[in-house]
Formats: C-alpha cells, sequence, structure tokens
C-alpha cells in the first residue's frame, strides 16, 4: 500500500488511538497523541535537507517509547527530536502534510499547512496526499469532505475538532464559508456537530453514545456571503467509534439444565448466552465464557467444561463417575463469567449462576429387602394381609423408582391381588377372594417386583427381584350353609293345616367339628309355617291363601335360620319361596255400584257393568250378569251380555226420579263355579240443562212387596 493511503487511513482512525491511551495508562489529564493538531510553516523557496521546518508535539502519555512517524509526502520525516525535516532538497511542496504518529498507546494526526506557495502550483490533490493516482473527475466541485470518525465518552473539554473540509480551488479565493446540515447538526439531536465556517474543520460539542446512535450522515456546504451556494452540498459520514462502556449481561440470573447420569463426556448440558450491547463489529462486544467456581467441588472440582466462545457447557467427568448413587449430591451450582475484549485482562464481566442436576436412570433393579414374608388371615375374611418392602436406589418418585407388583405361581384360583402402595412403594398383598380353612390351610405365593420404567440395557433383574410369601389361614367356626338357597316349591292354597311343605337343608362347614344343626323360623309374614328343629321339615300350620297381602306375584317368601353348636355357635339363613297355585276360593262381584239415569230420557241404557274376581284364570272370566231372583224385574229392567266381562243393564219403561236397588247375579268359570248375589243403586233422576237433581231418599227395593206397600202407604195418605 502507497505511503499516502496510509496516511489517509489514520486521518479516518485516529480518534481512536487517543481515546483508547486514555484508557490504558498515563498520567491522569493526559491525552495520547499530538498535542498540538495544526501546524504552520511559510514556503520561501526551496527546503533544504536536513533543515528543521517546525517541531511537533506528541506524547503517548507512556513515555514516547517506539513511535513511528509517517509523512504524506515521503521526501519529508519527523527525526528523533520531533522536528518535521526534508531528507532531500525539496524545490517545492504540496499546500498541506499530514503527519501520522503511531506507538503501542497513541495513534494520531496532525496537520502542516505550508503557505506562500506560488498560485500557479501545478500539484494537484493527488500531489498533496500522494495517492499516486488521479481522483474521478468532478469538474463542477472543488469540496473534499472525508469520512471522520469520533469515539463515544469522549470527556471535556469541548468542542473536539474531529476532522476539516477543504475547498481545492485552481486560484485561491477567501469568499466561500463552510456550513453543516442534517441531523446532529441543524436538526435533531441539534448542536452535537459544528464547523468552523472559515476553515471547515469540524468539532463535536458534547459526548456521544453508540449505544444511542451509532453513525451520523450529515452534508457539508459552502456559500458566499450573501449566502449563495457555491459548491456541495457533499455527503459527511461521521462513524461513532465504540467503547468498552457496557459489562455482559445474561439474559437470566439463574440457569438451570439436566445431564443424566452416566452419559458419555463430552455431553452438551446447556448454553449460557449473555449479551454486550458494543459494537458487535469490534472486541468490545466478543464475549469469552469461563466456569471460575464449581459447588460442590467433589468428586472433581472440574466436572464440567464451558466452551469460551459458545457458551455450551458440556461434561467432562467420565461415564462411571457420573453417577447419581455414588454422587455427594444430585445438584451442582456453577458461577460462569463471560468477559468482553474476548476475554482479555482489561474486559468487562457478567456472572450468572447455572445448576445442573444429574437426572436418573433406570440402572438399580428394585430388590426385595427379605427373601420370605409371613402372613396369616382368618378363613372368610379379606383385605391386605401384608405389605412387602423393597430397596431401590434410583430417583425416588421417578418410574424408575416405582415398583410394579405381580404373583407369579401359587394363585391358581386367583384368590390374591398385590398393588403398589403410592406413597411408600411397598406391594400390599391382599385376599380378594374369601379363604376356606378346610380346603386348604397354606398357600405359599411367589412374588416378583419390576420398575415401571424398563431398566437400561447392561442392567437386569436378579434373584432378590423376586420373593416367597406364606400365608397361613387361621379357622373360625363358620356358620350353617343352606343348599340350595332360595329353596323354590310350588303348593296349591287352601291345602291343609299340617300338611308338607318343604325340606330345608343346611350343613356346617366345619367338617373337622363334627357340629350339629338346628332349625328355626326367623321370618314369616302370615304365620303359615313351622319347621321341625331337627329334621328341617316345613308344614303348614294355617291355611295359604294366594290373595293374601303378604302373597306378590303368586309368591309366599319366608326365611329359617339354622345354629350349630359350636363355641360360640354360629348361624346362617336361608330362604325358602313357595309358589302358591290358584283355588276358587273367591265369588265374583259386580262393579261399579251405582249408576245414574234421567227419568225423561229416551236413552233407555242405564250403565254398563262389570265382573271381578280375585281368583286367577281359569276361576275367573268370563262372568255371567243377570237379574236377581225377585218377581217382576223382568218387566222393567233388562241385562244383555256385552263381552266376557261385562253386561249392558236397560230400562224397559220409564221410572219417576227415586232411587233404586237393583238385585244381580254374577257367576265365575271356575269348577266348580261360585256365584255372588249383588245390588247395584240406580238413581232415575230429573235432568234439566245439562244438570241432574236426584233424589237424596232411601233406595226402593225391586220387588212386588216393595212396589204394593208403596202403593198402599199412597192411597192412606190421600
Amino acid at each position: 500500500m502507497e505511503l499516502g493511503v496510509r496516511i489517509v487511513l489514520a486521518f479516518l482512525v485516529h480518534q481512536v488511538a487517543a481515546v483508547g491511551g486514555q484508557q490504558d495508562g498515563g498520567h491522569e489529564g493526559c491525552v495520547p497523541g499530538f498535542q498540538v493538531k495544526h501546524y504552520q510553516v511559510a514556503f520561501s523557496g526551496a527546503f533544504q535537507k536536513g533543515q528543521p521546518l517546525v517541531q511537533v508535539e506528541f506524547d503517548d502519555c507512556a513515555a514516547n517509547e517506539d513511535v513511528t512517524f509517517e509523512v504524506s509526502d515521503p521526501r519529508f520525516q519527523v527525526d528523533g527530536d520531533l522536528n518535521l525535516v526534508p531528507h532531500q532538497d525539496v524545490p517545492y511542496s504540496g499546500p498541506v502534510l499530514f503527519i501520522h504518529g503511531v506507538s503501542a498507546h497513541a495513534d494520531d494526526l496532525a496537520e502542516v499547512e505550508i503557505s506562500g506557495l506560488p498560485i500557479n502550483s501545478p500539484h494537484k490533490l493527488r500531489s498533496i496526499l500522494g495517492l499516486g493516482q488521479t481522483l474521478p473527475s468532478r469538474h463542477k466541485r472543488s469540496l473534499l469532505v472525508p469520512p471522520m470518525i469520533v469515539t463515544e465518552n469522549q470527556r471535556a473539554p469541548f468542542p473536539r475538532p474531529i476532522g476539516k473540509s477543504h475547498v481545492i480551488l485552481k486560484q485561491k479565493s477567501g469568499n466561500h464559508i463552510f456550513r453543516l446540515t442534517g441531523p446532529g447538526a441543524d436538526q435533531d439531536p441539534r448542536g452535537l456537530f459544528i464547523i468552523d465556517i472559515d476553515t471547515g474543520e469540524v468539532s463535536v460539542s458534547r459526548s456521544l453514545d453508540r449505544e444511542a446512535i451509532d453513525s451520523y450522515q450529515l452534508d457539508v456546504s459552502t456559500t458566499d456571503f450573501s449566502g449563495n451556494l457555491v459548491d456541495g452540498p457533499t455527503s459527511l459520514l461521521i462513524t461513532v467509534i465504540d467503547q468498552n462502556d457496557n459489562r455482559p449481561i445474561f439474559k437470566e440470573s439463574r440457569y438451570s439444565g439436566e445431564v443424566l447420569e452416566g452419559s458419555p463426556t463430552g455431553t452438551t448440558v446447556m448454553r449460557m448466552t449473555a449479551l454486550d450491547a458494543d459494537d458487535p463489529a469490534t472486541d468490545n462486544a466478543a464475549l469469552r465464557y469461563n466456569i471460575v467456581r464449581q459447588s460442590p467441588d467433589k468428586p472433581s472440582p472440574n466436572m464440567f467444561y464451558i466452551d469460551a466462545e459458545k457458551g455450551d457447557i458440556v461434561t467432562v467427568i467420565s461415564p462411571t463417575l457420573l453417577d447419581r448413587e455414588t454422587l455427594p449430591t444430585t445438584t451442582y451450582e456453577l458461577e460462569i463469567v463471560a468477559k468482553d475484549m474476548a476475554g482479555s485482562e482489561v474486559g468487562l464481566t457478567g456472572t450468572a449462576t447455572a445448576t445442573i442436576t444429574i437426572t436418573d436412570k433406570n440402572d438399580h433393579a428394585p430388590e426385595f429387602t427379605h427373601p420370605l414374608f409371613e402372613a396369616s388371615v382368618y378363613e372368610g375374611s379379606t383385605g391386605v394381609v401384608v405389605n412387602l418392602t423393597v430397596d431401590d436406589r434410583d430417583d425416588p418418585a421417578t418410574e424408575a423408582w416405582r415398583s410394579i407388583y405381580s404373583i407369579i405361581n401359587g394363585d391358581p384360583t386367583q384368590s390374591f391381588e398385590i398393588h403398589t402402595n403410592p406413597d411408600n412403594n411397598e406391594g400390599m398383598l391382599s385376599v380378594v377372594k374369601r379363604l376356606d380353612y378346610e380346603a386348604t390351610a397354606f398357600h405359599t405365593l411367589l412374588i416378583k417386583v419390576e420398575n415401571e420404567e424398563p431398566l437400561v440395557p447392561d442392567v437386569g433383574y436378579g434373584p432378590s427381584s423376586t420373593a416367597t410369601v406364606h400365608v397361613t389361614v387361621l379357622d373360625v367356626n363358620e356358620g350353617p350353609v343352606f343348599f340350595p338357597d332360595p329353596l323354590v316349591v310350588t303348593r296349591m292354597e287352601n291345602i291343609p293345616v299340617g300338611s308338607f311343605v318343604a325340606a330345608l337343608n343346611a350343613t356346617d362347614p366345619d367338617i373337622l367339628q363334627m357340629q350339629s344343626v338346628r332349625y328355626a323360623v326367623l321370618r314369616d309374614p302370615a304365620g303359615w309355617l313351622s319347621v321341625n328343629p331337627v329334621r328341617g321339615t316345613v308344614n303348614t300350620s294355617s291355611s295359604l291363601d294366594r290373595e293374601s297381602p303378604h302373597v306378590h306375584n303368586n309368591k309366599y317368601t319366608a326365611v329359617f335360620i339354622a345354629t350349630d353348636n359350636g363355641n360360640p355357635p354360629a348361624t346362617g339363613t336361608g330362604t325358602l319361596i313357595i309358589y302358591l297355585e290358584d283355588y276358587n276360593d273367591n265369588a265374583p262381584y259386580v262393579f261399579p255400584s251405582e249408576a245414574q239415569v234421567c227419568e225423561d230420557t229416551k236413552d233407555m241404557n242405564v250403565a254398563i257393568v262389570g265382573g271381578r274376581d280375585l281368583d286367577l284364570p281359569p276361576n275367573g272370566a268370563p262372568f255371567k250378569i243377570e237379574l236377581g231372583k225377585a218377581p217382576g224385574l223382568d218387566k222393567t229392567w233388562k241385562v244383555t251380555r256385552v263381552n266376557s266381562t261385562h253386561s249392558q243393564i236397560m230400562l224397559l219403561q220409564s221410572l219417576k226420579k227415586a232411587n233404586y236397588q237393583l238385585p244381580l247375579l254374577i257367576t265365575d268359570s271356575g269348577v266348580p263355579p261360585l256365584s255372588n248375589s249383588t245390588e247395584i243403586k240406580v238413581q232415575v233422576c230429573v235432568c234439566k240443562k245439562n244438570k241432574m237433581h236426584c233424589s237424596s231418599a232411601h233406595s226402593h227395593r225391586h220387588s212386588l212387596v216393595g212396589l204394593l206397600t208403596t202403593l198402599l202407604l199412597t192411597l192412606l195418605c190421600l
């Protein structure tokens, strides 16, 4: 790269070193770099070799060790006494020289203006800057506005120069002034940057914050004294150079991660992420992560490693040592530090805590605490008889710890069940079907225990995962048992008292005790039955009546009790159900018992009456309903059959208003048939306007005697 290009680049970045020098060292108040930025030298003829032109003031605030200088015109140099001297005869020079000073603590630029040069100097801008090439042709514009930079967080005093605009004219003209416009100048945020109207020097007026605004796009122009535009506007880009003024900040103060025990070395556990508001293109935001503390530090203080650039935490400990059951704890805390400046000593730091939990895998089979468990249970009882205990070194309350029990042998009748107690993981062995001492007094069960979660491939269930349970059945005095229960028989109602009904059969399950059984009536709602206490035969003690309210759906139910002679005695109950067959022992009757008819009606139909019978078919319907045997009834009344259960009553002639008792005879179809003489009350009423006015007097008997008596009383009253 040519010297002139390097000088231009230095012109763009020299402020960075100045601010950096303030941070790196030096005595308080020292600003690294050129203490005077602008120098003037009068041209009075050719510059002679070795003749000092001007002494520059440069201080890197660290004794100026290893300072080097470059001059934009290679015919000049800065000697050890900081004098600008030509190292050959220079008959002419450009109007401006730039001096670039660089050390480990400073990087700055100074300007040397040479006055008194001939106006028709042939040197162009390319000669002044030593670029060795012609700039793109801009015939109508001679305003040079190079990009400028300014470091954020600069300290007073202000304003501070940051660069200069130049007007390059073939003939020197002093009738123009510089103007600066745009956001940061005459627009919000106003007044950050100002320009010297005579020299074009741009200065910053106060401290900037790159994290708020990282660059400013302004316009520089020149006008005459009347305000007329002479040149421009030309864009000016001012870039705010970042300072390391922001610490790394983690997204969270505490992070949580998990790693499965036995995981291979290098397993990623989690990622730590911190943010730095500084310029991501600089080391100010280049973060490096580090683990500064592990708690506890056993079995190794370096169980984990963090990728310095990515923030990934990975395991370092071997899979064998990463055993949840042997580690001193299942939770480890790591203090993580994120440092910017790529982790250098001058970097700023942020801290967070990572909590890593060693999670369990099912690498331990459950084992019974004893190879043999014993229990006893009374025959006939149910419920839990014994709790089986196991040990499991895996994490409690996980599927790798929770147990599942099963009976694998010794229970052909499925009289037992085993379930897991959710509170303590024990196996609860229960009797679900009543055990019989007389059938089997001793049971041997083989129980197996497994985990809800399958074991890892290299671990299996051993002999300790099975256990034997001995269950002893204890004898109790059991009550006699009726068979069959219920006992069902069929008998005809009204059989003679003392008739045989049934023979009860109750046996004592305690066959080894040779006990006797006695019978008694426990519940006999109608009091119809008796039982022989020894033989258990049931006989009638009164007549059986199918129509009794104690009989439901032709069934009569009685309960008997059998008692053994054990100590203490035990009892059992049995039920006797008697189906009663019907006997024609109930005469039929007529309904309804009353009817009404109007005295002047043309409709001679009085009523339809029906028959009912408490007996069952064929001892009931069809019914025969006819007039009673009283003489003369057939002159006034007529009964006509409607169907098997109902008949029509009709008047053969009109009757006066009165109440009449009509005798009827109803006969059922039983063998032999039963008849019933009955009467219905017929009211002959006066009917007016849909209302019936009936007599409240006593009814007339429709017999010959009744009619004559009524006629006689009527004559005596005349």
